[in-house]
């Protein structure tokens, strides 16, 4: 089991391979698209990763996109709307948001850190995550 998982396995016939990079989250200015709400994005090939954390009585309006989303919480806790059903995440818990579906969380007396992975890469945080990396990165590209 272990040799399947972990194979080397080529890319495909005429796909250029990619360069792997480190990214120091913590290096990433923070962006506020609501008060008390910091996102910081790493943007990959395929999916974005968001590194949010929300300070006490910080609400996300529910929304819905087109991107499919895993929410993990980190830190604290979160009321989390979806599609109705609210539901307090802590520590260990997930959400799986498939596309279009309404969702929005919110903190109470708490703050909290979760990490948000999004497939394709969210639209409306793409531009927010090349910004956050040098000009000359390859992954900046707009193909």
């Amino acid at each position: 089991m272990e040799g399947e998982y972990f194979e080397r396995e080529p890319p495909p016939p005429g796909t250029p391979p990619s360069q792997g990079r480190y990214v120091e989250v913590n290096g990433i200015d923070p962006v506020e698209f609501t008060e008390g709400l910091a996102f910081q994005p790493v943007l990959g090939e395929r999916l974005l990763v968001n590194f949010v954390r929300f300070e006490p009585h910080t609400s996300a309006p529910v929304h819905t996109h087109p991107e499919e989303q895993v929410s993990i919480m980190v830190e604290g806790e979160l009321e989390f709307d979806l599609d109705g059903d609210v539901r307090t995440l802590r520590p260990g818990s997930a959400v799986v948001i498939p596309p279009h579906v309404p969702h929005g969380a919110r903190t109470l007396e708490s703050a909290c850190f979760e990490i948000d992975v999004f497939s394709p890469p969210r639209r409306a945080l793409i531009d927010v995550a090349r910004r956050a990396r040098p000009p000359d990165d390859p992954s900046n590209r707009t193909d």
